[in-house]
């Protein structure tokens, strides 16, 4: 406490609103195989669009019913959790190589034009597909006598030529790129490349030049094709400038550059590989019997120079675009999409230059390597064992062992996805096992995940599986953390009541050990719906109808309710069960130590749940469902309110807080019907000193649970005509 001794109004705050916060009791944690979507990673899912975007739609080739499960839980449950469990043997990204190449290149030399000589060219683009770019081909003018020799021609040479080109250019099919001076004795020297925005070998640009403004056939030229090595065709091409010929007209069709084939020997081969940003085949690019596309595609849009763009599409929906360059520092593919590190640009891909040999098996190389040069847009990319070409303007490289290539960038068009496999262990029912259980170290994979601190599931499934391992350590997990109930279901086609018990009881072909445990429980048998996604009628896994009767009576009622009978146990959407439950049946799977909630199958009121039962044997107020729904609930509300006096003194003032807190909570839980009655203790009777020197704070609170219910019985009595019934 501060000490006050000057005068002075003095005013201090102090918080003592504490109260217990509000928790949604209905968070589900969901465990299984998806065919696209982030690994081993808790991912908040709260609808149906949401979880088919991010995990990929049902398929009857997925291990388990993760996917349709939660899109029925998602009918009543908007917190939801899914871990997609992935076998690291058994799963693959979808991937698609993009084509390199360059684009078609025209040498034009200055040739004292605009001094003494004028220059009048045409220019065509066509694309990868043989289209023509422009309806009237380009037209470029720098008539004799606009440029005066005034010692430095080269200055104003150059400048007349950016505003004859600037002045007409379409940068979405046009690059123009200016020189001035070559790297020997010519600083003098002018020209221009005139660059066709498309790569690839099917791209071409066309230039013609003329002798006026009429553009009439039978100009003098003064064009010059560049050949692969990026040289013009003059007879000391040593250096790349020196191209000035001089003949009768010229026109030129030079085409572009593309690198798909070739071995991993000779450089060429190059390739941008582009990957799904995890495994699986929802990646894959497919189409329906209906249209309906699915999985991902790439598209490649040029734009000037060596500039592309970069859609992502998914579901034939562009959803992504980026705005690329193998050349400009910043914008290399990398930099604006991602290599699969932890800032994602892309939710769909991730990318590296790699080499393609004949086979087309794509290898990543890490020692190609990218130059960013003074002169930007000239730099070339070469596989010679992790060398880079010179830029363009210094003296040709030796070529022998690599392809050098003017203006490099991906070739137009679209390319789909292929060869992911989504890592459910190819039936392999260890390894879907061992996926699904997971581990600790080095980090959590599988239903561990669902140990997190900022994953407050209250209740967890692994739907459609029902390997004795997975379930046990479902319910281990529970009874570790205290935090969830584990719901279970028995195998789909187990058969009848009878092996149904068999099957609880430990005594079954399928599983070798009893359930017992208050943190889980039990339904059967399953119920069929029809599945819109695959269009057809399926059976699900009974677990999932539990949870989301569960989610039902949460909205309806409390999470102390029972989530059973006609009033909030009625089933809406299966039509069917599998196997028909009568009387009998219920009494042997709920009664005599048998922990099975039935589902039943009513004449009039329809499909039901029967029973509210956790697998725990014992008989105790633990035994059903609403009870320990109702302990999770508490402990986590108690936590999350009580975490603040950790550190605070341990005295009397702050026991009569935590009391004072925490008796509001169970007030309104009696009233809401929860518990019929409490008591909270937190003084020296529980604090005793040998507790108080360990620093323990302890507080102790009973609870009556408010039970279900269960059997309702009406004792008739029949008198005769003497009795007197009314007194």
């Amino acid at each position: 406490m501060v000490n006050f001794v000057s005068p002075g109004v003095y005013v201090i705050e102090k918080d003592i609103s504490d109260y217990t916060p509000a928790i949604n009791p209905t968070v589900v944690g969901i465990v299984g195989f998806a065919s696209k979507g982030p690994i081993n990673k808790a991912t908040l899912i709260t609808n149906q669009e949401r979880l088919v975007k991010t995990f990929g739609r049902p398929s009857e080739a997925l291990a388990g019913q993760g996917i349709e499960g939660l899109l029925e839980i998602l009918e009543t449950a908007n917190q939801t959790y899914f871990v997609r469990a992935a076998d690291p043997a058994t799963s693959n990204d979808a991937c698609a190589v993009m084509a390199l190449g360059g684009g078609p290149v025209v040498g034009v030399s200055a040739n004292e034009y605009g001094i003494t000589n004028s220059l009048y060219l045409t220019v065509q683009v066509t694309d990868n597909n043989g289209i023509d770019q422009f309806v009237v081909p380009k037209q470029f003018s720098i008539p004799a006598g606009t440029v005066m020799a005034n010692g430095a021609p080269a200055t104003n040479q150059l400048e007349a030529m950016k505003v004859a080109f600037g002045g007409n250019l379409d940068a979405d099919d046009i690059g123009v790129y200016f020189v001035s001076g070559d790297a020997d004795a010519n600083p003098d020297v002018l020209g221009a490349f005139i660059v066709g925005n498309y790569a690839g070998a099917g791209a071409k640009i066309t230039v013609k030049s003329f002798a006026d403004a009429t553009f009439t056939e039978g100009a003098l030229g003064t064009l010059v094709p560049l050949n692969a090595s990026g040289q013009a065709s003059a007879a000391d091409g040593d250096d790349v400038y020196e191209y000035l010929v001089s003949g009768d007209i010229s026109s030129i069709e030079q085409g572009g550059y593309s690198f798909e084939s070739g071995s991993a020997t000779d450089g060429d081969g190059l390739g941008y590989l582009v990957e799904s940003l995890y495994p699986g085949q929802g990646y894959n690019l497919s189409t329906l019997p209906d249209g309906t596309i699915l999985g991902n595609s790439i598209t490649v849009s040029p734009l000037g120079f060596q500039n592309f763009v970069v859609n992502v599409n998914d579901l034939g929906i562009t959803e992504e675009s980026f705005k690329a360059s193998l050349v400009a520092s910043g914008a290399y593919i990398e930099d604006v999409i991602n290599t699969g590190g932890t800032d994602l640009a892309s939710e769909f891909i991730k990318g590296n230059l790699i080499q393609r040999n004949a086979l087309f098996s794509d290898v990543a190389l890490p020692f190609y390597q990218r130059q960013v040069s003074a002169l930007g847009a000239t730099t070339s990319i070469k596989g010679s064992g992790g060398a880079i070409t010179t830029p363009m303007g210094s003296p040709s490289p030796d070529l022998t062992d690599g392809i050098c290539c003017r203006f490099v960038k991906l070739v137009e068009g679209t390319d789909g996805l292929v060869g992911g496999a989504n890592g459910d262990g190819n039936n392999d029912t260890d390894a879907e096992a061992a996926a699904l259980i997971g581990g600790n170290y080095p980090s959590r994979t599988g239903m561990q995940a669902l140990n997190e601190e900022l994953v407050p599931i209250t209740l967890a499934a692994v739907p459609g599986i029902t390997a004795q391992a997975v379930q046990n350590n479902l319910i281990t997990l529970a009874e570790t953390t205290g935090n969830f109930l584990a719901v279970l279901g028995t195998p789909i086609g187990i058969g009848d009541p009878a092996d149904a018990l068999d099957y609880a009881n430990g005594q079954s072909p399928y599983r070798t050990s009893p359930f017992n445990s208050s943190y889980a429980c039990l339904y059967y048998p399953a119920v069929k719906i029809f599945q819109p996604y695959l269009g057809t009628d399926i059976f699900m896994d009974p677990g999932v109808f539990a949870i989301r009767q569960m989610g039902y009576t949460d909205t309806v009622a409390d999470l102390w309710f029972a989530p059973a009978g006609f009033v909030r146990g009625r089933l809406t959407k299966p039509f069917d069960t599998e196997v028909e439950i009568n009387q009998g049946d219920r009494d042997s799977l709920y009664s005599g130590g048998n922990i099975i909630n039935p589902i039943c199958n009513f004449p009039q009121q329809g499909i039901t749940i029967f029973g509210q039962r956790t697998t725990q044997r014992s008989p105790t107020a633990l035994d059903r469902i609403n009870v320990r729904r109702l302990m999770v609930y508490i402990k986590r509300v108690i936590t999350a309110s009580t975490q603040r006096f950790i550190f605070e003194p341990n005295d009397k003032i702050t026991q009569e807080r935590i009391q004072t807190l925490l008796i509001p909570l169970f007030e309104d839980i009696k009233r809401r019907r929860g518990i019929t009655e409490f008591k909270v203790i937190c003084d020296e009777t529980v604090n005793t000193p040998v507790r108080v020197d360990r620093n323990e704070l302890w507080c102790k609170v009973l609870i009556k649970p408010t039970k279900a219910a269960e059997v309702l019985v009406f004792e008739l009595n029949v008198t005769s005509q003497v009795t007197n019934i009314s007194g």
